[in-house]
């Protein structure tokens, strides 16, 4: 009933065939058409066009819909795009998953492609921290869900969500300056800029962000800086170097029992303060960039990068870690007419090398106890890619490519005088169908991934004992059939996929603030719905929603039969109703729907209780200046945000849940120049 009932609001009144007007700050900049809105900034339209090329779902977020907003992560700048799962545990940590990728990583991420101007935020074995990014660090967000992100290389079930770097000649305004703060002592301060100078263009951005938390060891402290420097030589060919450094120092609040995390929500979990948990690193990333114009129909890009990264993570235990990671990338586009028809190509290679050294201790109070582990990580990898449309008809385009990928682990335990090395080779082909008549397309593509598993996942031990646990790669078939468009006063995204998958790298969590143990399933299947509906109701007045289904299951497993996964909420709704008036006056209330409970545990034992959180955000232009505010969970309701996957709740611990934030208030003000 409720697929029934999300399914008619969505779909509401797609049988007003008028002209919608041109969107402007705040309105639809989500939905990717083949035909760009005139008042978008020319950025973000030339990315929206770039990315229609694509035989599936794919999506461009604007700096604009969120930057009177208070956003902290992921969470808050994805929230409109339909088929993200990505929920706050804690200060800046958050899940991301994408059709269930990763689904039950209980920390951090795998299973999607986090990069920012192409370049990954994760290590050379492919483990992600979600934290390393700048919030407010990016012009626009491009997301490619599946295997639409082989523009990257990328293989894997999720596919890869791209942030870009503001510069001289993109930036919103010549310089911009951010105050904010509310609720759990909160503040944030940043400043921006960039210009051009004849062939040069420079951009730059700091900002300190600072929070005590909702929960006890919730507090964080941040500071980022950004700096982009371009040179360009003719019409489209330049040099860019890009520099981000960051400074994050976060405590860890533990997981809770179910009773804990509605009841007694800003409890930190036993033996969590004691512990001194916590997440403190700095990251520093230089990037060296290039796009060429080799003839009216070829373009290359590419470029290199390094990034350094120093951990000190206090559990359970003491984890301390060192991070390399150096990588290079190349693709060339290539568009002409083959055989009287239009056609079009792109084909590159992409490769990352890098070396982690571990040492872990026991935690004597939060400092460094006796030592444990010592342990170096290397791994590298390599991703050949192709794909090329050519075009039957004008509107039609039959899509074909392939990503040949390559990757190595190798692992010495230093106490034990131990090696042990594996290698992991996989082809992941694809096709598709793209058709497009004026702003409607209607896409259908088929698709392989292959995720290998990363060393948190093949060295699950860590100590003198245990070096590899014998892990497959994940490797899925996704099948993906969609349409995305305007007609009259509304522009719509819908997508149904269905993934077959084997080996599904999947995770459960032993017991409260210890890694979670991860192995491989038979066989499962993904299949769900990925919706968005805009509705310009009056002049002024726009009606946002986004709709998931997700129906991840066991195939005839040997223990959970055909059981539901857990983590991942069945339903999923949200929507929003925005008001723009004169003098830059904006009021948007907004509901974040999780409709059914959902299953903890993979024996289908225990459900985390469905919620419906009401927010609403609100604006005012006087001069230069934007004031906003930022009002979340207005009825102050108790829910569980997150949690990980347990075996069996009617046999495991079941402290796994992180609570969500209670009634808060932020505000702020916007100088843009």
């Amino acid at each position: 009933m409720q697929k029934l009932l999300i399914g008619a609001i969505l779909a509401s009144s797609v049988a007003t065939p008028v002209f919608a007007q041109a969107g402007r700050s705040g309105e639809p900049d989500i939905i990717v058409t083949a035909q760009t809105d005139p008042e978008d900034p020319k950025v973000v339209s030339e990315a929206r066009a770039r990315l229609a090329r694509t035989p599936g779902s794919v999506s461009v977020v604007a700096a604009e819909t969120y930057q009177d907003r208070t956003v902290v992560g992921l969470p808050d700048l994805l929230r409109d795009v339909p088929g993200v799962l990505s929920n706050k545990r804690y200060g800046e940590e958050s899940r991301m998953s994408i059709r269930g990728s990763g689904l039950d990583q209980s920390y951090h991420q795998r299973g999607v492609l986090l990069a920012q101007d192409g370049v990954p935020f994760a290590d050379a074995d492919g483990f992600s921290d979600l934290q390393k990014i700048d919030p407010l660090g990016a012009r626009y967000i491009e997301v490619y869900k599946g295997g639409n992100a082989l523009r990257f290389g990328g293989a894997q079930l999720g596919g890869a969500v791209n942030l870009i770097t503001p510069n001289g000649r993109t930036a919103a305004t010549p310089f911009t300056m951010r105050l904010e703060g509310g609720a759990f002592e909160t503040w944030r301060a940043q400043a921006a800029g960039g210009a051009t100078a004849g062939a040069f263009d420079y951009y730059a951005s700091v900002n300190s962000y600072h929070s005590d938390g909702y929960r006890q060891q919730e507090k964080q402290d941040q500071t980022r800086g950004t700096i982009n420097l371009g040179y360009r030589f003719g019409e489209e060919n330049e040099v860019r170097l890009i520099g981000y450094a960051a400074d994050i120092q976060q405590q860890v609040p533990g997981a809770l029992s179910l009773a804990d995390a509605l009841n007694n929500p800003r409890f930190a979990g036993t033996g969590v303060v004691a512990r001194r948990q916590a997440r403190n690193q700095t990251v520093e990333r230089v990037t060296l960039q290039t796009h060429l114009r080799l003839s009216d129909g070829l373009v290359f890009e590419g470029g290199v990068y390094a990034t350094q990264t120093d951990l000190h993570h206090p559990i359970s235990i003491v984890i301390d870690q060192d991070t390399d990671t150096q990588g290079a990338f190349g693709r060339f586009d290539l568009s002409g007419t083959l055989a009287g028809h239009k056609a079009d190509l792109f084909f590159g290679a992409y490769y990352r090398q890098g070396g982690t050294n571990q040492g872990l201790f026991v935690n004597a109070l939060g400092q460094r106890g006796p030592r444990i582990g010592d342990s170096q990580q290397l791994a590298t990898g390599l991703d050949l890619f192709a794909e090329g449309r050519f075009f039957v008809l004008p509107q039609l385009a039959v899509v074909a490519g392939a990503s040949w990928g390559r990757a190595t682990r190798d692992y010495t335990n230093r106490l034990s005088a131990r090696t042990q090395s594996v290698d992991y080779d996989w082809f992941a082909p694809r096709v598709g169908l793209l058709y497009e008549q004026g702003a409607v397309q209607v896409y259908a593509n088929y698709t392989r991934s292959v995720e290998p598993p990363h060393f948190g996942a093949l060295t699950q031990t860590n100590t003198t004992g245990q070096l590899f646990v014998p892990l497959d790669s994940q490797r899925a078939w996704t099948a993906e059939i969609g349409t995305r468009g305007k007609a009259g006063a509304f522009t719509w995204d819908l997508t149904f996929y269905r993934a077959t998958i084997e080996g599904e790298l999947l995770s459960y969590l032993p017991s409260a603030n210890l890694p979670a143990t991860i192995f491989n399933a038979g066989d499962t299947r993904h299949s769900g719905v990925e919706a968005s509906l805009d509705w310009r109701l009056l002049r002024g007045l726009r009606l946002r929603q986004t709709y998931a289904w997700s129906n991840f299951r066991f195939v005839d497993d040997p223990v959970y039969r055909n059981n539901r996964l857990p983590v991942a909420p069945e339903h999923q709704y949200r929507v929003s109703l925005r008001y723009d008036g004169p003098h830059g006056l904006f009021v948007e209330p907004f509901l974040d729907w999780r409709i059914t409970d959902v299953w903890v545990d993979y024996a289908n034992t225990r459900k985390a209780p469905g919620y419906a959180l009401l927010n609403l955000s609100a604006g005012l232009a006087v001069g230069p200046a934007t004031l906003f505010v930022d009002a979340r969970n207005l009825t102050d309701k108790r829910y569980t945000a997150e949690f990980a996957a347990v075996t069996d709740a009617r046999a495991a611990s079941t402290a796994v849940f992180f609570p969500g934030e209670g009634r808060s208030l932020f505000g702020g003000v916007r100088l843009a120049f």
